[in-house]
């Protein structure tokens, strides 16, 4: 599971860069576990639940005049705490509705993004200064607060005074003249207690890290655990800043150098990635899959994580290859490439649509080696003759935790028994596709979370009952390149958010030897 989203940084240097939207959302195919869908932040009370009200987002007094940037992104957040909506498949469409300048999408886009990423410590700051509390505010009144506190704290390029301003005009046209004055008091009343936020001193490392960084509890007490306070603060803070744009070259098309060398030539800041030879990091460069390169099929958006994959898996021309849960084909097409496009690739996915989405990334990347298919991952081994594959690719189903810079409403959405439920699922799928391993042949199990009990432990449980089958990820290519920075995990790769500023990602190369 993996995406490509984008854009500048904000730690210390606040801006309202865009974010690259689009991603697929967090539960997407790969024989799913359906996990809670609940809204953002704090739950509003009955009587005010209702999104749709006069009062309510997408409402308005004002007749003809064409949404804001900021009442659109209003609308997001409103639909996103009530409805579970994804905001990242919402926010597309709304600015795909909207007449937003570009300059006014990328406001939209981080004030969406940063909103939600930076719940629990706006949620924080508002219970000090709203008298009856966040939780008893109409939704939309709620969020019209979230987004303009975010603004004063973290948009350094928004001024104060115009984020009160536009706040206040907006509170005036959906609502009357109370609110307006509540929303005023309120956002001046934070204006002057400069910075925000004041934590008390007695404050445990969990709950401080929690606020601080605006993480889940139960998620920062679970990652003290697995990696210790610093590292949890690091993975937090890291997870706050918006995400790399990274494209991967299709090297039977073009060599990474010659593609760098166009995209300088065309006023691009892109540099070689660090951790990935296939890798290409771009600054300020727009969306890339917009780009003459991207229909041409030079490159697919990728995360830098994501791209180390098909190479742990190394498969070699003439190959018969299992990609078990391959959508949306980022993986599929990077190992069809390594191939130089000699051989199969069978690319299975769960939902028959995003089984396409493969087959049109192949065409797109001129690759005649993958062969789509739609089943569960648990009934390939009834589909295909046991022991029939050189190379397989298990990316399993997973909780996401490794995404969260993408996706940030996805932390919010999840809880402990989440994870519990799907690593007894990547369990079963794990030894299950296992038996269509030849002899010699190799095996690789990825995901894009960082939860041990997802990671290391299924590779672990998995090894001791398969004696057959022995690990060999710290003898690949990979492991070298990133020795001294990712960690050994079980028999595994783990990367984390803040190693490289890319996806948290964990892979295991493990060889079938009976």
């Amino acid at each position: 599971m993996s995406g490509g989203g984008n854009s500048a940084g904000r730690n210390g240097q606040r801006g309202h860069s865009p974010r690259q939207s689009g991603n697929r959302p967090p539960d997407v195919g790969k024989a799913a576990v359906a996990g809670k869908t609940v809204g953002a932040g704090k739950v509003a009370t009955a009587g005010n639940a209702t999104a749709g009200n006069a009062n309510g987002a997408g409402s308005g007094k004002g007749g003809g005049k064409p949404a804001s940037a900021r009442e659109v992104a209003l609308d997001v957040l409103v639909r996103v705490e009530q409805q579970g909506a994804y905001s990242n498949l919402l926010l597309n469409s709304s600015l795909q509705k909207s007449s937003l300048s570009r300059e006014d999408t990328g406001l939209a886009t981080e004030l969406v993004y940063g909103t939600i990423s930076r719940m629990n410590t706006l949620d924080e700051v508002l219970e000090e200064f709203v008298s009856k509390g966040i939780a008893k505010l109409q939704p939309w009144v709620r969020n019209l607060l979230r987004l303009s506190l975010y603004q004063i704290m973290y948009l350094d390029r928004v001024p104060s005074h115009a984020a009160v301003n536009e706040a206040v005009n907006i509170a005036k046209k959906r609502g009357h003249q109370g609110i307006s004055g509540m929303v005023n008091g309120v956002l001046r009343s934070a204006l002057r207690a400069g910075d925000l936020p004041v934590l008390p001193e007695n404050l445990g490392p969990a709950k401080r890290i929690s606020i601080r960084h605006s993480h889940p509890l139960w998620l920062v007490k679970r990652w003290i655990d697995e990696y210790g306070v610093e590292t949890a603060e690091a993975m937090c803070a890291s997870n706050n800043q918006p995400p790399a744009v990274s494209v991967r070259v299709n090297t039977t098309m073009i060599s990474r150098e010659r593609l760098l060398e166009k995209m300088t030539a065309e006023g691009l800041q892109a540099s070689p990635s660090k951790i990935s030879p296939f890798g290409i990091v771009i600054k300020g460069g727009g969306n890339p899959a917009l780009t003459s390169w991207y229909r041409d099929g030079y490159l697919s958006v990728q995360d830098e994580s994501s791209m180390l994959v098909a190479e742990v898996v190394a498969p070699e021309p003439g190959m018969k290859v299992l990609d078990c849960c391959a959508a949306p084909g980022g993986k599929t097409s990077h190992m069809g490439e390594l191939m130089k496009d000699e051989g199969t690739i069978h690319a299975n996915d769960l939902h028959p649509h995003k089984a396409a989405l493969i087959a049109d990334q192949a065409q797109r990347l001129g690759l005649e080696c993958v062969v789509t298919g739609s089943a569960d991952a648990l009934d390939l081994e009834q589909r295909f003759e046991p022991g029939s594959f050189d190379r397989i690719l298990l990316d399993a189903p997973c909780s996401g935790l490794g995404v969260i810079r993408r996706k940030p409403d996805l932390k919010w959405r999840k809880q402990p028994e989440d994870i519990e439920s799907v690593s007894a699922l990547q369990r079963q799928l794990l030894q299950s596709v296992s038996r269509l391993l030849k002899p010699g042949g190799v095996l690789v199990y990825s995901t894009c979370t960082t939860e041990k009990a997802e990671n290391g432990e299924v590779v672990t449980s998995f090894l001791e009952q398969n004696p057959d089958f022995t690990p060999l990820t710290f003898s690949s290519e990979v492991w070298k390149r990133l020795e001294g920075t990712a960690l050994a995990a079980g028999e595994g790769i783990q990367l984390l958010p803040h190693h490289y500023g890319s996806d948290g990602f964990y892979i295991a190369r493990l060889q079938r030897i009976l």
